[in-house]
């Protein structure tokens, strides 16, 4: 192993008339411990003469505080390859690890697509060892665990498992532990999208079935309430299970702020996500059946003829969006922002006045595509993307039946999704009065004695 690999070091020494071989992987392990770690043993040669208790001695000299024996040679690789010093002393059918990890990466910072106007401004980075610290300094429980996992074969990427013992759901637990323990694969390249598609098993179902967030009170909020959550080693996002689809359109704003501020955030943005989904359907639907549009605003609808079909003009507007998102992704900052201004500016300018689109569309195009971006999960609003483009086509096809139709049949949709065995549409189905007005109220902390029912919680009432 590692003949030919240069970031694989080993270094021989002899101590105590034994050959003592230690094996350390570059760019894992910090150099100033392995050059203590290499004082400490040089160093009994002047001070022990028992060469048979060397191993002994090696191990009591060690100064640090993760030294463990290890009997097996494939785990003392694995050990090896993750970061760990591995010390072989000649003779001896056992060796020693020591922890000097030191993975590379950034600082916690607030998470781009989760910012707050008041509230912590650290993140999740791709260090599970920070991850677990971070959640660790907001919840001082002797009760928290994290449990670590190895999952790949060749990547034996590190994977946690975080729960408070005597909250969280002992069955749901052990559910997500056998799944994780199930898993088959060469690598973990995608980190935790890879583990999400292991354990739901969502297949073509475009509706995100796990939570993700970069932010660790929001992870420590669902931790308190019963949550187990998953985090994968060089992954800042974590995995929050089990989940309903409400839980995708909160954001900790609305916890920022006095809970009738956090009540009209939310409303908003309820209006706004509603509007990404039903709102250019319905408008098209009032174009194709004028009949519908009550007097008092029967200016709604296209104002001039075009020539191109209303329908095809707003799936060449949504697909315009799309490219501009996509652009931005792949543009650096400093562009990004002008090519924004020349997307609004020219192209949407000059298509209205050359007559491939309608002013309308633009309008009603461009609210949804805010509604969509006005949605915390990205997951949801891709989601939610398909579920309006399914409309327009129904409405396209049959006017008027197929918007009920396919309104029907997207709520039958979501009724029908369960997460780990949780219904979807929980708690508004099934109905559960008390949960749901915390859904559409911001109710005050003082005021939420219970942990939702729908993770089964030891401890279903809030100390």
């Amino acid at each position: 192993m590692g003949t030919g690999s240069f970031d694989i070091g080993v270094r021989k020494i002899k101590v105590l008339k034994k050959e003592v071989y230690l094996y350390y992987l570059n760019g894992l392990c910090d150099t100033q411990f392995i050059i203590q770690l290499l004082k400490e043993i040089v160093n009994i040669n002047d001070k022990e003469k028992n060469s048979y208790q060397a191993m002994q001695v090696i191990e009591n000299r060690l100064v640090h505080q993760q030294v463990s024996p290890i009997k097996d040679l494939d785990e003392a690789v694995d050990k090896l390859l993750s970061g760990l010093i591995i010390i072989m002393v000649e003779g001896e059918d056992s060796g020693i690890t020591v922890d000097v990890r030191s993975y590379p990466g950034r600082q916690p910072q607030e998470p781009d697509t989760e910012k707050v106007i008041r509230g912590a401004r650290d993140g999740y980075v791709e260090n599970i060892i920070v991850n677990c610290a971070l959640t660790r300094r907001r919840i001082r429980d002797e009760r928290l665990r994290h449990e670590i996992i190895k999952v790949g074969e060749r990547s034996k990427t590190d994977i946690c498992i975080s729960y408070i013992k005597d909250v969280a759901d002992p069955d749901l637990v052990a559910i997500i532990r056998k799944e994780l323990q199930s898993i088959k694969i060469d690598g973990l390249t995608m980190a935790d999208k890879t583990i999400e598609e292991f354990i739901v098993k969502q297949g073509y179902n475009p509706y995100p079935l796990v939570r993700y967030t970069e932010r660790p009170d929001v992870a420590a909020n669902h931790l308190l309430e019963g949550h187990v959550i998953i985090m994968v080693d060089t992954s800042p996002s974590v995995i929050i299970t089990p989940i309903t689809m409400f839980h995708h359109v909160q954001h900790a704003e609305e916890y920022r702020q006095a809970p009738a501020v956090g009540t009209l955030l939310r409303w908003t943005r309820f209006l706004g996500i509603l509007a990404s989904i039903f709102l250019l359907p319905f408008w098209f639907l009032m174009v194709l059946e004028p009949s519908i549009i009550p007097n008092a605003i029967d200016y709604i609808g296209p104002n001039k003829e075009s020539n191109i079909p209303i329908v095809v003009q707003i799936f060449l507007a949504d697909a315009g969006i799309e490219f501009l998102r996509m652009a931005a992704i792949h543009t650096p900052t400093p562009l990004s922002t002008a090519m924004g201004l020349i997307a609004a500016a020219l192209i949407g300018q000059i298509a209205i006045d050359v007559g491939l689109f309608v002013p309308e569309v633009i309008l009603y195009v461009a609210v949804a595509a805010i509604g969509t971006f006005a949605t915390p999960s990205y997951e949801l609003s891709a989601a939610n993307k398909i579920a309006r483009l399914f409309l327009l086509i129904v409405v396209a096809i049959f006017k008027i039946p197929g918007f009920v139709i396919g309104c029907t049949i997207y709520f039958l949709l979501l009724a029908s999704i369960r997460s780990l065995n949780t219904p979807y549409l929980w708690p508004f189905l099934p109905f559960n009065p008390r949960a749901f007005w915390e859904i559409v109220i911001r109710t005050s902390v003082p005021g939420a004695k219970l942990r939702p029912s729908i993770v089964h919680p030891q401890n279903p009432f809030k100390q």
